[in-house]
């Protein structure tokens, strides 16, 4: 009989787990409360792919703590494996000016597979003892917010996943939206009118600081 594999579903709490990690034992949701978390797991140490991916996730690590977020690895392999490919990433590879990157954030060995199955990144259609190339991203409340999977040959935009946090946050703190294609500054989607009432005033009185397109289509400039 096939085993059944949930991921958690965006708006669910993470599952709750602990794990031995390239920086020590950790307790995850507890050791990052407060904080928002980019959870992704990878194929397997020494692969290119995912080698161009920790470099780049290793070289914007200062633009996503200032963003109050931790960066967290997972593969299905030893802690032993992780701390010989993160050295060999140091001290041989360079990639897109990329050099001597040293990967601080915490990897997981994942050797049972119980985090892995926890967050349904093992696919067996895909491969049967990999993980793809999951990303979930976590809130300070360690509710899941976004999900993303990537094929085990493609490597993600990480850009885009900071682009992603970034939207985020903003609609967390504003109570808006963003559109398409959206980047930090862009104008902002005020969220559509409750009533009919509300609607009608939008369109016949419109606020200063928006431009409205429709009734439901209201924009307003980016308010920071």
């Amino acid at each position: 009989m096939e085993q059944t594999i949930r991921l958690p579903l965006i708006g669910e709490k993470a599952p709750a787990f602990k794990a031995e990690t390239t920086q020590g034992p950790i307790n995850f949701p507890d050791d990052y409360k407060g904080k928002w978390v980019i959870f992704f797991s990878h194929p397997a140490d020494f692969t290119p792919v995912c080698t161009t991916e920790f470099m780049t996730f290793a070289a914007m690590q200062p633009e996503f703590e200032k963003l109050n977020c931790k960066l967290l690895g997972l593969s299905i392999d030893s802690t032993y494996s992780h701390i010989a490919w993160l050295r060999t990433i140091k001290e041989k590879i360079e990639y897109k000016g990329m050099k001597g990157i040293e990967v601080t954030f915490p990897v997981i060995s994942d050797l049972t597979m119980d985090v892995s199955r926890a967050f349904g990144m093992l696919q067996p259609a895909a491969s049967n003892t990999q993980a793809v190339r999951a990303v979930f991203i976590i809130d300070p409340e360690s509710v899941v917010r976004a999900i993303l999977y990537y094929p085990l040959s493609n490597g993600r935009n990480m850009a885009e996943i900071k682009r992603l946090l970034q939207a985020m946050q903003l609609s967390d703190q504003h109570k808006v939206a963003t559109p398409a294609n959206w980047q930090p500054g862009d104008d902002v989607i005020v969220p559509p009118p409750g009533s009919c009432g509300t609607a009608k005033e939008r369109v016949e009185k419109p606020a200063t600081d928006t431009k409205v397109l429709d009734w439901f289509m209201v924009l307003k400039k980016c308010p920071v």
